[in-house]
């Protein structure tokens, strides 16, 4: 220990964990044939559909992609996140 006093925790110590269940509330979903799906899948969906849609349109104007395996998961999680900032958040 050297002489070196020991500091005291401060008494604040529970009050993140209050701040981190502060923001939970009810989860965005929809009624789809009678069973609610969680927003987050739709936006998966539609941002996967956007990246085909994305490397269709690179493979016609004959764009070469350097490393698809990168690219492309890449691109899906920028277009989900993206829509559901836009329509989520």
């Amino acid at each position: 220990m050297n002489g070196v006093p020991l500091r005291r925790m401060p008494a604040w110590g529970p009050v993140p964990a209050v701040w981190a269940f502060a923001g939970c509330s009810r989860a965005p979903s929809f009624d789809i044939l009678g069973s609610f799906f969680p927003a987050w899948l739709l936006c998966l969906v539609l941002g996967l559909a956007g990246t085909l849609a994305v490397r269709w349109l690179l493979l016609r104007l004959h764009i070469v992609v350097a490393l698809p395996v990168l690219t492309y998961p890449s691109l899906t999680a920028l277009l989900t996140c993206a829509l559901w900032l836009e329509f989520f958040r």
